[in-house]
């Protein structure tokens, strides 16, 4: 059928009196009805079936109006119509072909293109039943090679009218593989996210699409996996900027230059002659090596992360918060943020100084000092925020003035080393001369200072390698240019460091008078100073000397050749590194924002203009960077500062270690130079250094990073990043699993794993509150739900209830698992749940159903299945725990019926609200384990309108709903009734145990009913009370019954009998094959034989209430060894009598059976 012919034998072409007379939408396409021989309509599906590569045929479902619904985001089909319904003569004008045609199948295929229905021709879809309009009205045709797209498209960018023409056209498929395929071949648009601003979000055809059978609604979701909730084209509508005007930068622009001018602070022109003095060359060049070390350990790794995906706006925060996951990202943006706006202060205030020193020196000082500096580090600041507001452009163009500037001081000073004037050789500069260089190589610490704090001093000048990485969103290809960029930044600004400390000091000595006088006229014997050797004597500094590379922070100006060069270097190094910092922090502060971690700083998201500038987080910065101006002390904030940029290098370094470690298949950087342990070595450098500079600024700092990450893993915000948090959570489970897999059983870890039959978690609350005390923290607990009915239909449902319920048992903090199956009926749902539920060791061993309490209103077939489910427990060493509360346990049909329509919209049928489908009502009934009297309509009790919201609620339900929230409640100083009537194992008391170990349950009391013979009571209450103690289970009494065998009240056993009679054989009144017949069709039947052979069990259950009604009608909770019925000999309808006879009007009883292999032991 790939290639056969189009439909010859069509219908005629409609006439203009009405709509194409087409078969009703449920007539198969190949019935009399259509008008074509079946052959031939199912070539005609395949032509309808034909799909251009990139857009959707766009002929509507059958019976939905065309408009761009968001379940037209997907193509659907419309075979009646385009297949057999089309008059092959139509299609011949239509596509301007004046040749006969139609017979050769090959040139026809060649000819005809897809058939798009144009939407805004005809509301409805032509093959539809009384569709309005007649059929070539609304079919759009191209005589080109191009195909246009319908509105409702795959296209995101499908609700705007613009008409996307494509390279993938049919004749593509058709040249590359023979015929015209629905499949998709690979391309980049299918691996979008929807919010993409890079291209369009294509939709691939899911499954369902290609390998389904073809029905009447071809299709109904209409999102790709993950992606529900957008219909795409409004997601790209709303996100698009325009991509004229955007300015996106290379890497050497965007990331060389920024990360050289924001590494080459003010350190490198007043600072670090004064470092080469303390330490001396040396020990300086070891200074340099050791910052370079972690700073190229992080450039490492912030390539490998940069370049493992698509990196957008927000630098660091976003490369830490995408790997780690948003606690830590969270954290660190703000620190992060902060940081950065601080920084310009520091640099602002650098700046300043300097500036301050000038006036100084020319006695123009406007009021003193320390005013100064803020008075002209507050102008400074405005200016910064007017360059930086005007744009990046702008912004960019001044860093590569100042560059120059940079650059032209450096070259500056290297010439001047090379000129030694007598001028200033009494300040202590001779020019390169190897006797200095050798005084000079080694250390001279002075004025307390050390190894570390010269090392502290100079670390701020390597920091700002993440200049680059934090404008991420403006450039062009952040994959290439940030390694690119940053590394080669580091280089050059390294070797820049260590041949300036070395120039530096092979050509200045220590200390200098300043004063001309001090020239040795003759010759000393005894010289062992550098400047002794070269004629001069400062031996007067042994007090203090203003010059000298110890004294004079202003060294580098005075050995250059033109010492202006140097003030505008001092200029542009701080002023540009201002301005990055200036950037950098909105920029980080915005995209933190959007992710709304902290859903306080919402407001701050909000970008303007072409380039999304952050306005609102420019202001924030500026006005932060102004507050610690006006300290103008930066002695303290300055290592502040340098622990915050350390905190977020450690953890970039930390989250390729973690990424690594995690093994997660999406970890593959294109850059490959990176290792994990190198990385993880470069965190512990980080932390460490952060001590050595400050530590009470590093404690603080470590203190404020797990504050945030607190508050952030409290606050649960609601992204999925596929952080390596995530992977490696799932490897460890991984792990342990198997491990577990390993290790024997044995009876002392003997854990309650529960499956528990409950149907929609939410609908039978009680059960799951009470299963969930005893199994919290200590054992397994699966929510199992079997779901019925037509195949297609559950198997819709299975995947969407996965998600929702198990997101519903975590956002009611259960520990559990949610577990769905479909089968043909509850016995098969249950084993299948019972065989395959679990993994490895963590297996359930006890079924915990509920009581099925409408059994007598219900068809008996339920009850027969009801029961073959404990008898398969049994067969698969399971223990049975049957729980029943008078009341009842399923409340799904009370259920806020508000919320949970709200949340049932999108799917028709789903098993939380009442359907009026008749296979939803036997299947309610089934499902669920314990059924609510309601449901069944033979069961008058309850008022039908209850299910409408308006009516309030009668007495039943309201008792119903108070009773299926007990278990949540604190439970007081109450008792525990255990029945341990016969040993199972001793699962029966270890679950009453289990139950007092937990809080809302720690003040009630065990007590124990033991059967007994009247003359050996106290014999027997003492051989159990050893027991118990060696077991070591608290109990407050315990009670021996000897009257367990004495016969029932008449009116018990009548009450019994009377239950029993609709569902006897009574085969002694009837012929022996009819009866053997009815027995046969019927097996839950009670024969009388039966009844006969197990009346002493029978009285015994009647007995038992009553005992239990005598001594446990105030207990809390009761729990009695369930009965048990032979296979095969006990029919259901007796088994199901004998449960009702033993708890009914009681307490909450739980019903225990263990699989009669121990589970409590008294060794140690």
């Amino acid at each position: 059928g790939q290639r056969g012919p189009f439909p010859s034998a069509a219908p005629p072409p409609p006439t203009a009196a009405g709509p194409a007379q087409l078969p009703p939408a449920e007539a198969p396409v190949g019935s009399p009805g259509a008008a074509a021989p079946p052959r031939a309509a199912l070539s005609g599906r395949r032509a309808a079936l034909q799909r251009s590569g990139k857009d959707g045929a766009g002929g509507g479902a059958l019976g939905r109006p065309l408009g761009p619904t968001p379940s037209q985001s997907r193509f659907q089909v419309d075979l009646v119509a385009e297949g057999a319904g089309r008059p092959a003569e139509e299609l011949r004008k239509a596509s301007g072909e004046g040749s006969a045609a139609g017979k050769g199948s090959e040139e026809a295929k060649g000819r005809f293109r897809v058939n798009f229905v144009d939407p805004s021709a005809g509301d409805e879809s032509p093959g539809e039943p009384g569709g309005g309009s007649s059929e070539g009205g609304n079919v759009s045709f191209q005589n080109g090679g191009d195909t246009v797209m319908s509105e409702g498209s795959l296209h995101s960018g499908g609700h705007h009218h613009h008409y996307y023409y494509d390279t993938h056209t049919n004749t593509y498929y058709l040249r590359t593989f023979g015929h015209n395929t629905m499949d998709a071949v690979p391309r980049i648009d299918y691996y979008r996210h929807t919010a993409a601003d890079l291209g369009e979000k294509l939709i691939r055809p899911s499954l369902a699409e290609l390998h389904d059978e073809l029905d009447k609604e071809p299709f109904e979701d209409g999102y790709a996996n993950g992606d529900e909730g957008t219909p795409a084209g409004e997601a790209t509508a709303s996100y698009t900027p325009d991509s004229k005007g955007v300015v996106k930068f290379g890497w050497i622009k965007g990331v060389l230059v920024r990360c050289m001018l924001n590494i080459w602070g003010v350190m490198l022109f007043i600072r670090l002659s004064w470092i080469v003095g303390q330490a001396g060359i040396g020990l300086s060049v070891v200074v340099i090596g050791m910052a370079t070390v972690v700073t190229t350990i992080t450039g490492l790794s912030t390539s490998a992360i940069a370049t493992n995906g698509f990196v957008r706006g927000g630098g660091a925060y976003y490369l830490i918060s995408r790997s780690l996951g948003p606690e830590f990202g969270g954290a660190i943006g703000l620190i992060f943020a902060f940081a950065n706006a601080v920084a310009v202060a520091m640099y602002v205030v650098g700046f300043a100084e300097t500036v301050v020193e000038l006036l100084k020196e020319n006695g123009a000082l406007m009021v003193d000092e320390m005013n100064d500096i803020r008075i002209i580090g507050a102008i400074t600041v405005v200016i910064l925020l007017g360059i930086s507001v005007a744009g990046m452009e702008w912004e960019s163009k001044a860093q590569i003035v100042l560059l120059v500037i940079l650059i032209l001081a450096i070259g500056d000073f290297v010439i001047g080393t090379f000129i030694p004037l007598d001028s200033k050789k009494p300040k202590g500069f001779f020019g390169y001369k190897a006797e200095i260089f050798m005084e000079n190589f080694g250390p001279d610490f002075r004025h307390e200072e050390t190894f570390f704090s010269v090392f502290a001093i100079f670390f701020p000048a390597a920091t700002g390698i993440l200049a680059g990485a934090n404008i991420s969103g403006d450039l062009a290809d952040p994959q290439s240019a940030i390694p690119k960029g940053t590394l080669l930044a580091i280089l050059i600004t390294t070797l820049v460091y260590v041949g300036i400390a070395v120039s530096v000091g092979s050509c200045v000595v220590r200390d200098a008078t300043g004063n001309v006088n001090d020239t040795i006229v003759t010759e000393l014997m005894n010289c062992t100073a550098a400047a002794c050797k070269l004629n001069y004597d400062f031996s007067s500094c042994q007090t203090e000397c203003p010059y000298g590379l110890m004294n004079n922070f202003q060294v580098m100006s005075m050995v250059s050749g033109f010492a202006p060069l140097i003030s505008a270097g001092i200029f542009s190094a701080t002023l540009s590194s201002a301005l990055a910092s200036l950037v950098s922090a909105p920029k980080i502060f915005q995209a933190l924002c959007k992710d709304n971690i902290y859903p306080g700083f919402q407001m701050f998201a909000k970008g303007y203009g072409k380039n999304n500038e952050p306005l609102r987080g420019y202001l924030l910065t500026f006005l932060i960077a102004l507050g610690f101006i006006l300290i103008a002390e930066l002695n303290v904030i300055a290592p502040i500062i340098s622990n915050f940029f350390l905190a977020s290098y450690a953890l970039i370094n930390f989250s390729v270690f973690h990424a690594s470690l995690a093994k997660s298949p999406g970890w593959r950087p294109a850059f490959k130079y990176y290792n994990m342990w190198i990385s993880l070595l470069g965190a512990i450098l980080c932390c460490i250094v952060m001590f050595v500079i400050n530590w009470w600024a590093a404690l603080l700092t470590y203190v404020i990073v797990l504050g945030l990450y607190i508050y952030v893993t409290y606050k649960k915000p609601d992204v999925n990043w596929g952080s390596s948090t995530q992977a490696l959570t799932y490897l460890n489970a991984l792990q342990h699993s198997i491990r577990l897999s390993g290790v024997e059983d044995h009876v002392k870890n003997f854990r309650p794993q529960c499956l528990i039959m409950t149907g929609v978690p939410s609908a039978r609350p009680a059960l799951l509150h009470l299963v969930h005390a005893f199994t919290k923290n200590v054992g397994l607990m699966i929510c199992g739900h079997v779901h019925m009915g037509p195949r297609r239909q559950a198997m819709k449902e299975l995947s969407a209830d996965l998600a929702k319920y198990q997101r519903w048992l975590i956002k009611n903090k259960m520990k559990a698992f949610y577990a769905p199956v479909h089968a043909e009926d509850l016995r098969d749902g249950g084993q299948y749940l019972m065989q395959a539920a679990g993994l490895g060791r963590m297996r359930p061993n006890t079924l915990v159903v509920g009581f099925k309490k409408n059994w007598r209103q219900s068809d008996m077939r339920d009850v027969e299945t009801y029961i073959n489910l404990f008898h398969d427990a049994f067969d698969i060493q399971y223990g049975v725990v049957v729980i029943r509360l008078k009341e009842g346990l399923d409340i799904s049909h009370l259920q806020g019926q508000e919320e949970l329509l709200s949340s049932q919209e999108k799917s028709p049928c789903t098993k939380d609200v009442i359907v009026k489908l008749d296979y939803s009502k036997k299947s309610e009934t089934d499902t669920s384990i314990e059924d609510e009297d309601g449901k069944t309509p033979t069961q008058p009790l309850l008022k039908k309108d209850s299910k409408s919201q308006s009516s309030p609620l009668n007495l039943t339900d309201q008792r119903l709903l108070d009773a299926s929230t007990q278990f949540q409640k604190k439970q007081g100083k109450s008792n525990i009734d255990v029945w341990w009537l016969f040993d199972d194992g001793g699962l029966t008391l270890l679950i009453p145990y289990l139950l007092t170990t937990k809080k809302k349950w720690k003040d009630c009391r065990i007590r124990v009913f033991i059967g007994g013979k009247i003359n050996r009571i106290d014999h027997d209450r003492r051989a159990m009370a050893t027991l118990l103690s060696k077991f070591r289970i608290d109990f407050s009494d315990i009670m021996v019954l000897g009257d367990i065998n004495t016969k029932p009240k008449k009116e018990n056993i009548a009450a019994f009998e009377e239950m029993i009679e609709p569902f006897r054989l009574h085969e002694d009144d009837k012929e022996q094959e009819v009866a053997d017949k009815m027995k046969e069709d019927e097996p839950w039947r009670i024969t009388d034989n039966e009844l006969e052979l197990y009346k002493t069990k029978t009285y015994r259950q009647i007995r038992l209430n009553e005992l239990l009604q005598e001594h446990s009608s105030t207990a809390n909770i009761i729990v009695m060894s369930l009965p048990v019925a032979r296979k095969g000999a006990v029919s259901s309808a007796l088994y199901m009598a004998w449960l009702e006879a033993l708890s009914k009007d009681l307490p909450p009883i739980l019903l225990v059976r263990g699989n009669h292999q121990s589970v409590l032991t008294f060794y140690s």
